[in-house]
């Protein structure tokens, strides 16, 4: 007999197959993912309320919350610093060459993410997203995207490959845990 988390635990990795197929940039392909669930989704959750509580932006414990109550989560990065050869200057530089001999600072210094990023990069990380939340739509899996949870990431140095990483945690309940608000009485 298949239970509800099982077919969450499908959902994702249909979620990792969506992001991976995605269109891509002069079809280069710098996507990453990855699967968390069970003790280490605390640790993320862990590190969030950590962030929150260091700057002040509460909405981090709030997505720590909604993390804990979650089935598991599906990680997508983007290995962002790699120059693609456009020479488009969307990155700020007027090369890729230039783009690529950039001294990036790490994430853990200050910003959460290092940068600059190669904006092809980051459109194409944009489009694995919503083919990846797309498909738990469409497969009735309860999702948010989680800029919070992909700072986590990066701090706690998982998906250290990537320059930016976005978590989307999965739900199946009769409520949406991620939007609906507690009934007040």
């Amino acid at each position: 007999m298949i239970s509800e988390i099982d077919t969450v635990e499908i959902v994702a990795g249909l979620m990792m197959v969506a992001a991976r197929t995605a269109p891509k940039a002069m079809a280069v392909d710098s996507i990453v993912t990855k699967i968390v669930a069970g003790k280490e989704l605390e640790s993320f959750a862990k590190k969030m309320d950590e962030i929150g509580e260091q700057t002040g932006m509460t909405f981090f414990n709030t997505n720590a919350n909604h993390l804990r109550a979650a089935d598991l989560m599906v990680l997508i990065g983007v290995k962002g610093c790699q120059p693609l050869g456009a020479n488009c200057g969307g990155c700020g530089h007027a090369t890729c060459a230039e783009f690529g001999k950039e001294v990036r600072a790490a994430a853990q210094a200050v910003a959460d993410y290092p940068g600059p990023n190669c904006i092809f990069k980051v459109t194409d990380l944009g489009i694995a997203v919503g083919s990846a939340v797309k498909c738990a739509a469409s497969h009735n899996v309860d999702n948010r995207v989680m800029y919070t949870a992909g700072v986590a990431a990066k701090k706690l140095q998982v998906m250290d490959e990537c320059s930016i990483v976005y978590g989307i945690p999965l739900k199946a309940s009769g409520k949406n845990i991620f939007f609906a608000d507690p009934v007040m009485h």
